[in-house]
């Protein structure tokens, strides 16, 4: 995957390193509040913490979601994939954060392609992997089954932890779990395959010192 800021995806091949884990039984979703929540969340985004009611784009007002949305359903994919390294949590967070303008965007905006989205903004071709891990129907219209992965927030707001789990390297995870800058600029390059910018950096640096993950 190679997300851009709402911006075209370009389709590579990471190495994929494991099929994705089964998830894990129902429990009420509140409970998931307590591992990340909603103030961490508004620390790294900001613009998370006002209403949806104040900030949503009046082109696309369903595709806002608060820091308490995103906080929950963050924590259940953490869960779900077994994604318990502060380091790694903060690194997907600030991922979301930017590709999706602070969880404004669910949806490919510029230019418009069909079928990429969910929080971390996913091609096509990842979307129909991750639904195929979901057990959800793929469709041969790319914007169908995407559609049926923002049905749920769970889904939606689960495809980062799902990429990082079943497409980065062993070798990149582990450099990632390390805290450092440079395990982050690894991640970011080799399994998300885009550019480290200031941008990114800032939103990674917001949510290592929310999450405690700051190397020392």
């Amino acid at each position: 995957m190679k997300p851009t800021l709402i911006n075209t995806l370009a389709v590579l091949l990471p190495v994929l390193v494991g099929a994705a884990p089964t998830p894990t039984a129902e429990r009420d979703i509140s409970s998931y509040s307590e591992t990340i929540t909603a103030q961490q969340i508004a620390a790294i985004a900001p613009n998370s913490a006002k209403s949806c009611a104040d900030r949503a784009d009046k082109s696309a007002p369903s595709e806002c979601a608060d820091a308490q949305q995103a906080a929950t359903n963050i924590a259940k994919s953490f869960d779900t994939y077994k994604v318990t390294s502060p380091a790694e949590q903060a690194a997907v967070i600030s991922l979301m954060a930017f590709e999706s303008v602070e969880f404004l965007y669910n949806r490919n905006k510029v230019p418009g392609v069909p079928g990429q989205g969910t929080r971390n903004m996913q091609s096509p071709a990842f979307n129909a992997k991750y639904a195929e891990s979901l057990n959800v129907a793929v469709s041969d219209d790319k914007a169908q089954t995407l559609d049926k992965l923002l049905e749920k927030l769970e889904w939606d707001f689960g495809s980062g932890a799902w990429f990082l789990t079943t497409q980065c390297t062993t070798d990149v995870r582990s450099a990632l779990q390390s805290g450092s800058e440079a395990g982050w600029e690894r991640y970011i390059t080799e399994c998300v395959q885009t550019s480290v910018t200031e941008a990114r950096k800032e939103y990674w640096q917001k949510a290592t010192k929310a999450l405690g993950a700051e190397s020392s």
